[in-house]
């Protein structure tokens, strides 16, 4: 990069506000678009990153020929950093994200200096050496290697690819073999993975087949770790990347791969701060980067498999589990029919499931029941009236977890004791729980099944990548017997020895109004079925359902969603619904509910003219108070030829919202409550 001539410079800062900021640059420093640069704004010091040349401050006046400047010093730069600088394409990559999202460009760059200390004068600590561990070379399939080899070809510009394979086909060792390509080329490839859980085992598996561990990148890493692994990654010594969504924000020296596992999951999509997409993202950056990018997954999202028919992604598929494992045999257990009843002492665990169970715990072999809900139960219920525990900041019930004896809500994390007694009716000792939980469903099993070894797997058990390892390990080393848990189990985990999934309520996900969530659902108990019958050992699965004649049960069954995915893409197509459409959600909210709600019909009558846009709203959003904050909602919806950006531009721009409220604007909404 050209160093800059003119003495005015623009500075993007990472705080909330569009535009870059002009300073002037002293004598002795020489900057250039990228650099990182400490200045002074307002009465802090804050760093930022040079933007571009400025333009020279326009006059306010002439008068009798002398011209009169702009009313104001500007100031100057306090120093530069000797730091990698970012990249153009990095910066490219801000511009992108705050365009398309609609989010101020300084908090999109807030995300990529998202490690203070990087720019901190900090005394570097002598580290011992990482121990190089033994290099496992792997023995691709025929059909991997065909895959690899496909992959390997569009690695010189770029391409998206859907990686679809069953479960247990092996599609992490064959982008781990262009990952091989790329260390080779000395280009840094990116892992992008929904769950921090699932990171244990394939760093192990990363470890074995390269005889070192990858650099990190998560909430859980420390402040230390992630200063030396931003600049690693800054600086192009960190080769490859392994981490959640906001990995994708480092400041890449030289980006050669990206790869996003399980690319259907939600967790892709962030829904607070800057609201964005990931999958969709690492799609620009590596369009960007001219990269091959790779989407990965066993059950691809609608949108991916839509963008495979229209051309726009290309696909390579692994029919075959790997190694000559066999897919696993899935019944449903129709809780409405005689023989799917509940067994004797049990509210949730069938006659069918239950002898299931009794057979593979007799076999030596490992048992999986799952259930997505966290804690005892939904909710408490009070028998003398029927009242609720409700969360005081939510529209929503508090989850009762037994093991601590508190009520908790999953939205905010307010947190309150059990209460003694009703405080509509006043009956003592009346608060019952209502619905099950994997606590519930885990007290059960342990009286079901008291000589087997059981442990609980959620994201309250697995609190760290720590005990995640531990209790990955006791599972691998046949220490448990039957593993209760909620979806951090239902992907990536590979266990030869678990041979029995069981669904305790596969009807979950099937009533509602949210536009992914058969999508979602199918996805999930594909997933978790999956986890069955890995090895060389046959798998059963056995799901529990109230709705066993669903089309999505019987694409479970026949483990072929096509019939499920026509349904799915008629009813989308029908009503111009992602991917046949576009949707961005515009949400008022504020602490004085009336004031909200009249904000909201304002807006409702400022909207611009529009042809071929249809909004809907404003109504009260589904969950009315989330956070101790009122809201009402709009939806905006039109045709893919359409973008919907500039209609709301144009709309926010005249509403003029008072600053008690916030407006936020969701782009390709994934949650509708």
């Amino acid at each position: 990069m050209s160093v800059f001539s003119e003495k005015n410079i623009k500075v993007l800062l990472p705080v909330p506000f569009e535009q870059a900021f002009t300073y002037t640059i002293p004598e002795g420093i020489q900057v250039s678009r990228g650099d990182y640069v400490q200045v002074s704004f307002g009465s802090r010091i804050l760093t930022g990153v040079v933007w571009g040349e400025a333009e020279e401050a326009a006059d306010l006046s002439t008068e009798g020929g002398v011209s009169v400047k702009a009313p104001y010093t500007l100031k100057p730069l306090l120093k530069r950093f000797d730091l990698p600088k970012m990249r153009d394409q990095s910066c490219q990559f801000i511009e992108w994200v705050a365009h398309y999202y609609m989010m101020p460009l300084g908090l999109v760059l807030k995300m990529v200096m998202s490690e203070p200390s990087v720019f901190k004068d900090i005394k570097k600590r002598s580290k011992p050496e990482e121990e190089k561990t033994q290099k496992i070379s792997a023995e691709l399939s025929e059909s991997q290697k065909t895959c690899a080899l496909f992959l390997r070809e569009r690695l010189a510009e770029f391409h998206t690819v859907l990686l679809e394979g069953a479960t247990g086909s092996g599609k992490t060792e064959v982008y781990l073999d262009v990952i091989k390509e790329m260390r080779a080329q000395g280009k840094q490839s990116l892992v992008l993975l929904p769950e921090i859980a699932l990171s244990t085992q394939w760093l192990e598996r990363f470890e074995q087949r390269f005889g070192e561990k990858p650099v990190l990148w998560h909430s859980e890493v420390t402040p230390a770790q992630r200063r030396e692994s931003w600049k690693k990654v800054a600086s192009g010594e960190a080769s490859v990347i392994v981490g959640a969504r906001s990995a994708l924000f480092l400041p890449y020296k030289d980006l050669g791969f990206i790869v996003v596992d399980e690319e259907h999951d939600a967790g892709y999509k962030q829904e607070s701060g800057v609201f964005y997409q990931a999958r969709d993202m690492a799609v620009v950056r590596g369009s960007l980067a001219n990269c091959l990018v790779v989407l990965a997954s066993a059950t691809p999202s609608l949108e991916t498999v839509v963008n495979v028919e229209k051309g726009r992604y290309e696909k390579c598929v692994l029919k075959q589990r790997y190694g000559g494992a066999v897919f696993p045999d899935i019944s449903i257990v129709d809780r409405r029919e005689p023989e799917g009843q509940s067994v004797a002492g049990s509210k949730w665990i069938s006659e069918p499931l239950y002898k299931a169970i009794q057979e593979t715990i007799a076999q030596k072999n490992q048992v999986l029941l799952f259930l997505n809900r966290r804690g005892y139960s939904p909710m408490l219920l009070c028998r003398a009236c029927g009242v609720r525990t409700s969360c005081k900041q939510c529209d929503t019930w508090l989850v009762y977890h037994k093991h601590s004896h508190r009520l908790q809500c999953h939205h905010c994390g307010y947190a309150q004791n059990v209460p003694k007694d009703c405080k509509e009716c006043g009956e003592e000792d009346s608060f019952i729980p209502c619905g099950p939980g994997v606590e519930r469903v885990m007290e059960e099993v342990q009286a079901l099944f008291p000589e087997a070894q059981s442990m609980m797997m959620t994201s309250d058990t697995m609190t760290t990548l720590k005990k995640s390892k531990e209790m990955i390990e006791s599972i691998q080393n046949k220490d448990v017997d039957i593993i209760v848990g909620t979806q951090v189990m239902a992907k990536g985990h590979h266990f030869p020895d678990l041979t029995l999934v069981g669904v305790i309520d596969g009807d979950l996900g099937l009533g509602g109004s949210d536009l992914r969530l058969m999508e979602r659902t199918y996805q999930l108990l594909h997933q978790v079925a999956g986890r069955s019958g890995r090895a060389q050992k046959k798998g059963r699965v056995f799901i529990q359902s109230h709705m066993g004649d669903h089309p999505l049960m019987q694409g479970l069954i026949d483990q072929d969603p096509s019939g499920f995915l026509s349904l799915e893409k008629e009813s989308r197509q029908l009503y111009e619904f992602p991917p046949y459409g576009r949707l961005a959600a515009v949400i008022v909210s504020g602490k004085q509910s009336h004031l909200v709600e009249q904000m909201a019909k304002k807006m409702g009558t400022l909207l611009p003219p529009h042809t071929n846009i249809e909004i809907l709203g404003p109504v009260a959003a589904s969950m009315a108070k989330l956070k101790g904050q009122y809201r009402w909602r709009f939806l905006i919806k039109g045709p893919r030829s359409i973008k919907l950006q500039p209609f709301i531009r144009k709309w926010i721009d005249v509403c003029q919202v008072p600053s008690f409220l916030k407006v936020q604007i969701d782009i390709d909404p994934y949650s509708f409550y």
